[in-house]
């Protein structure tokens, strides 16, 4: 009778543990928005800053983010759609950014099923474009994206960068 209520007390343990990993530090979310005649959905993950130093910091400058945490950003048009003046055809693809203090640029890439920006290759990008990044008036603990009438808008931490967008 002890092995069986040991064993039994053993195996709720376990799922109880398993239960707990479920609930994802990063959960994901989605950004949706109309731009012209193009729907944009853009699927993430938001991290937050748990008192870590984000830009430049848990986000380095001058290096390929996947923008979010976990698997890579992806951002999917069902029409044309112009970002900074450079037209990205309709499709989905995967979203990077290369943060620095005085310049963002974002990516393209056609490879978008990948987990995070580990085996990102510049050779499948299909459009790259840089806007400035600005301070947010409030702190911002957990990263968002956001579709606004004529822009992506990326924010977190003190940070606002925002890409303009034509449909």
């Amino acid at each position: 009778m002890k092995k069986f209520i040991f064993t039994l007390l053993t195996l709720v343990a376990g799922v109880s543990c398993l239960s707990a990993q479920d609930k994802p530090t990063s959960p994901s979310a989605t950004a949706t928005g109309k731009i012209g005649a193009s729907e944009i959905k853009i699927t993430y993950c938001q991290p937050s800053a748990h008192d870590r130093k984000i830009m430049d910091g848990l986000v380095p400058f001058g290096e390929v983010w996947r923008t979010g945490a976990n698997a890579a950003t992806t951002i999917q048009i069902d029409k044309a759609i112009k970002i900074e003046g450079k037209e990205l055809t309709a499709g989905k693809y995967a979203l990077f950014t290369i943060p620095n203090e005085k310049e963002w640029t974002l990516i393209i890439n056609k490879e978008s099923n990948q987990w995070g920006a580990f085996n990102y290759n510049d050779k499948f990008d299909v459009l790259r474009v840089s806007a400035k990044p600005s301070k947010t008036p409030d702190f911002v603990e957990t990263f968002n994206i956001s579709i606004g009438k004529d822009e992506i808008v990326l924010t977190w931490e003190n940070t606002r960068v925002a890409f303009k967008i034509k449909g």
